[in-house]
This record gives structure tokens, C-alpha cells and sequence, in this order.
């Protein structure tokens, strides 16, 4: 939850801030050291985060990585960073030759806006072509957040991590297609459906006909889902409320306003009315007292009756609305706290 609440005052920051960063060593200032520190890492301490780490590939010298983070001495990510406008798509190739030279397993790329995680599930020691883990920092959603919590300073497990990779980056890669698939239906898509729905021979006509027919079931089935799902939600709040109505139903049922009770709200009216119009003067029982109100308003509570127990309690209340309970023999000696009854107007009015 708070690596969350970081990465949410994150985003808010980049949105008030950007247009207002004009290069890369500024995006990296404002936009990703800070999620380095939202990850638990030091960004002033050597030991676990080294800037413009050196990463020299071959007889090629001078090669620098923007961002190191160490645990145990050992590089476990890699951080290259370009201009919160910039295109990641072309720097792909780059850190892909930083991530060979450094030994490490995991590599980031960003722009302090969109973030790309890369390990090296098809080949050790080669990045993958395609991230594992793509997220847009100022639309994070909940499962994004919980990936980003695994490569937090107190979280962090290679192996769980390379695991969780290829899984991660699979069901991406997957989504992607189904839902290029219910847009523009391919060939073998279609092929696939009208197989198992229509027992003619396939023609080119006939693929032209299944290819709108399944586009247009796909559209329907996912509508479906959707409506299905927030009539559930919507019929779910009205038994909710039903079950509200039902108790409190169930709790006016209970409560029995006794004549003594009334003999009662009676006499306070009798009290206050020389400073209030007696339609101002409400009452509301309940289970455990008998409530008299300014305008009916349950934030101004003038007094309570407990007449419900063995003895019998008049309610009052101070400046700071405590109530302080005075012991009575019976309700004629509600007239002894004409002075407090009266006061407590003045709080209100």
C-alpha cells in the first residue's frame, strides 16, 4: 500500500511537471530517481544505486549504463533513461548490449513516463526482445503495482521474479492478440470458429460471411460479460440496501415510546419554548434512549431521556456535545435543570 501511495504522488508529479522538463538529465532527476527511491533504494549511497555505471562491451570502452542497483555487490538491474518524449521502441537495441556486458538479470528501460522490464527467458544472459513487465506510470493500475512491489528493496527475489516472468510476459503477449483478434479476426481465427459451427466446405465467400459473424459474436460476448457483470454488481447493492431497510425495520420494531417517554419530551418543550418555536423541538427514540432534537437534527442533540433501565437518567450536554447523565426519581425533576436545558440552546444558536 505505500509503494502505491508512492508511485501515486509519482504520477501526480509527472502530470504537473513535464511539460516543463526539457532534457534527459532532468526527466531522470524528476521522474526516476524517485521511483528508484518509491523501490526502497538509496539513490545517494554507492553501494546500492551507481549512476552512469560502466558497462564496456569488447575492445569498445566508454560504454555507461545510466543506473546501476547493487545488492550484495552484484548488479541486479540496470536502469537506461531517455527524455520523457522519447520513443523507447528506439533504443531497444542499446540495452540490449549494456545488459550482455553487465551480467545482470533484469534491465530497465524508461522515460520516466513509460517503463520496460527485460530479463533473458529465451537465451541466458541475452535480453529478451520484448519486455516482461510494460506499464504506463500515470495510468498504473492495481496489478501493475503488485509486479512493481516484487522488485522493491525489501521484496526482491531473482528466482521468483524470472518465474513470474515468463508468465507475465506470456499472458501479455496473449491479450494483446485477442484483442487484436476481436478487432480484425485473421484467416486461421475465423477458420477456427466455422469449423466448429458450419459442416459445408469452406469458401472464400463463406470465410467472408464467418469473418463478420465472428467479429460480431466476439463484440457481443464481450458486451455480454460486461452487462452481466454490472447487473450482478447492480442487483448485489439493492440487496444490500434491501437488507439495510430490513434491519432497521427490524429495529423500529423493537422500540416501544412509552407514555413516560412523551410525559417527558412534554415537559422539556415546556422548559425550552421560551427560547424556541415548539416545531423546532423534535424526538427520536431508540433502543437505548428517548432523544430530544433541535430541528431534528441528530448533530444537535439538546438532551436524552433514559427511562429504558431500573432508574431513570436525564441526558445533558456540554459545549463539546459530552453528554453527562444526571440520576432522576421521577420526570418532575426534569424541571431542576431548567438552567442546563436553556444553555444548551445557546450552543446551536
Amino acid at each position: 500500500m505505500e509503494l502505491q501511495t508512492k508511485l501515486k504522488a509519482l504520477a501526480d508529479k509527472i502530470n504537473q511537471l513535464k511539460e516543463k522538463i526539457e532534457t534527459e538529465e532532468s526527466t531522470k532527476h524528476a521522474f526516476v530517481l524517485p521511483f528508484i527511491n518509491a523501490l526502497g533504494y538509496d539513490t545517494f549511497n554507492p553501494l546500492e544505486v551507481v549512476p552512469e555505471f560502466t558497462a564496456d562491451i569488447g575492445l569498445k570502452k566508454g560504454e555507461k549504463v545510466d543506473y546501476a542497483i547493487f545488492q550484495n555487490e552484484t548488479p541486479i538491474l540496470i536502469i537506461e533513461c531517455k527524455h520523457w518524449k522519447e520513443d523507447l521502441d528506439a533504443h531497444n537495441s542499446q540495452l540490449f548490449r549494456y545488459f550482455h556486458a553487465t551480467k545482470t538479470r533484469f534491465a530497465l528501460l524508461t522515460n520516466g513516463v513509460q517503463y520496460r522490464f527485460y530479463t533473458d527467458l529465451e537465451h541466458a544472459n541475452k535480453m529478451d526482445a520484448k519486455p516482461f513487465l510494460e506499464f504506463d506510470i500515470v495510468k498504473i493500475k492495481d496489478n501493475e503495482a503488485h509486479e512493481i512491489s516484487k522488485f522493491h528493496k525489501s521484496n526482491f527475489d531473482i528466482d521468483k521474479i524470472v518465474n513470474n516472468a515468463s508468465a507475465l510476459k506470456y499472458t501479455k503477449e496473449i491479450k494483446k492478440c485477442i484483442a487484436e483478434e476481436i478487432v480484425t479476426p485473421t484467416y486461421d481465427f475465423v477458420r477456427l470458429f466455422a469449423n466448429k459451427v458450419y459442416d459445408g466446405r469452406l469458401t472464400e465467400k463463406v470465410m467472408v460471411e464467418f469473418t463478420e459473424l465472428v467479429q460480431k459474436a466476439f463484440s457481443q460476448t464481450v458486451n455480454e460479460k460486461i452487462n452481466d457483470r454490472l447487473n450482478s454488481a447492480l442487483n448485489k447493492e439493492a440487496e444490500n440496501q434491501q437488507e439495510d431497510i430490513l434491519e432497521i425495520d427490524e429495529e423500529d420494531s423493537r422500540i416501544v415510546t412509552t407514555e413516560e417517554e412523551l410525559e417527558g419530551f412534554r415537559i422539556v418543550v415546556a422548559i425550552l419554548r421560551r427560547k424556541l418555536a415548539v416545531d423546532r423541538i423534535a424526538h427520536r427514540d431508540t433502543q437505548s434512549y428517548f432523544g430530544i432534537l433541535l430541528d431534528d437534527n441528530n448533530r444537535k442533540p439538546l438532551c436524552r431521556l433514559h427511562f429504558n433501565g431500573g432508574k431513570k437518567y436525564l441526558g445533558l450536554f456540554d459545549e463539546n456535545k459530552r453528554e453527562t447523565k444526571e440520576h432522576i426519581n421521577n420526570i418532575d425533576d426534569i424541571y431542576q435543570f431548567e438552567e442546563q436545558l436553556l444553555k444548551t440552546i445557546d450552543m446551536y444558536e
